[in-house]
């Protein structure tokens, strides 16, 4: 009989590694680490049998907007306490459910329709996805996620970021909301889909109330947020993470996901830009130029940052960050979510995976392929194997481990 290991996460106290999955955020592009995530899965299910997930190798899985709705799905409980969704089934879940999310209007009277709503309220009112992530996850809470997890959202009355955290539920219960909430809030983006309100009970049964928007405001790349989630438990001594130091960044190993972007065009240019007044900013082109660059700014100023970490720590393979910034037209954009689009977004994510592995350039900020490293797909098979050691080597040292059948 073919030998099975304990589905049961272990903590990093009893191995070599912290890992972490990171995924962005980006609307429709969604689809594009989807295409990733179920390579990876299909991976380690080679290794370690079909009933594993990828819920089953990290420590904490982090994602932002759409990220943070992929976040939910494979580690949210389904049946017999295994994620809601395997990561074979999450493009399914976008080509499905993205055309209804963002319903498109063609023709002239349809971009007419596109531009007053985006002056006068979010393109799309959201009911959909409401509805749909309501039953997708049900009851579940913050608590219940078969790994840690940590997701960004950012509230518009206290303008600053508000993480919902793993970590953080103990010591403040408010953070343990439903994950409905969670991923309606993270993925608000501005100028798209609505704020979301709603309230939680805190300490003492004190009731907290939450305003908030796109977690992309706070960190469309929250890989960094992760981060340094951890290294506050470490700081705090969390016996989980015991005898590791808060700043040992060389054990950590990192898969980062990006959505895509469109760095290989002219987007915006100063000479258009120094004669844009909000209307401009906020809506040029079909786009958000405004958002847009926040957002891009803020997932590689994160990438940026890490990469000089793990070179200074000559830890360059231990850290993973697969994107495509050679997006263009339609594939760019957040919501165009048209049947050819949404296929083609497919297509881009498979491509990615025969690419060569890349790093940001920190002179010209863009991906440039690594030398003797191999294509993305090569690279997450060597971290298929090292997840699966990893998990290996926790289930054989935990005292805590059930038996292997």
């Amino acid at each position: 009989m073919e030998r099975r290991l304990s589905s049961m996460n272990q903590p990093p106290t009893y191995g070599d590694l912290i890992t972490i999955l990171s995924i962005d955020g980006g609307g429709i592009r969604g689809i594009i680490p989807s295409t990733i995530l179920s390579f990876l899965e299909s991976e380690l299910q080679k290794l370690d049998g079909e009933e594993v997930r990828l819920a089953d190798y990290f420590d904490v899985i982090s994602g932002t907007s759409t990220g943070g709705l992929v976040t939910a799905m494979i580690t949210a409980p389904g049946d017999n306490n295994r994620p809601l969704y395997a990561a074979k089934d999450i493009t399914s879940f976008y080509l499905d459910h993205c055309p209804k999310i963002f319903p498109q209007q063609s023709g002239l009277l349809g971009s007419a329709r596109k531009f007053v709503s985006a002056i006068t309220g979010p393109k799309y009112n959201g009911k959909y996805l409401h509805k749909l992530v309501r039953k997708q996850l049900g009851d579940k809470r913050l608590h219940q996620t078969l790994t840690k997890v940590v997701i960004p959202a950012f509230d518009i009355l206290l303008l600053q970021p508000t993480i919902f955290s793993s970590y953080q539920i103990k010591a403040d219960k408010s953070k343990d909301a439903l994950l409905s909430d969670i991923c309606i809030s993270t993925s608000a983006a501005p100028t798209y889909l609505p704020a979301h309100y709603f309230e939680n009970e805190g300490k003492d049964g004190k009731i907290k109330r939450f305003h908030l928007v796109d977690g992309a405001m706070a960190a469309n790349n929250p890989t960094l947020v992760a981060m340094g989630e951890i290294t506050r438990e470490v700081h705090k001594e969390n016996p989980d993470f015991f005898p590791i130091k808060p700043m040992d960044y060389g054990r950590f190993l990192v898969i980062s996901l990006g959505t895509g972007s469109a760095k290989s065009t002219d987007n915006y240019t100063a000479k258009d830009a120094a004669k844009w007044g909000v209307l401009g900013w906020l809506y040029n082109n079909g786009g958000t130029p405004l958002i847009d660059t926040f957002q891009q700014a803020s997932a590689d100023m994160v990438d940026i940052h890490i990469s000089n970490v793990f070179q200074a720590l000559h830890s360059e393979q231990s850290y993973l960050r697969i994107q495509d910034d050679t997006l263009t037209g339609d594939t760019s954009s957040v919501d165009i979510a048209t049947e050819k689009n949404l296929k083609e977004l497919v297509k881009v994510g498979k491509e990615l995976l025969q690419k060569p592995v890349s790093r940001v350039n920190l002179e010209t900020g863009k991906f440039e392929a690594v030398p003797n490293e191999g294509t993305n797909e090569q690279a997450l098979i060597r971290f298929a194997k090292l997840l699966s050691n990893e998990r290996r080597t926790r289930l054989q040292r935990s005292p805590h481990t059930p038996s292997i059948r």
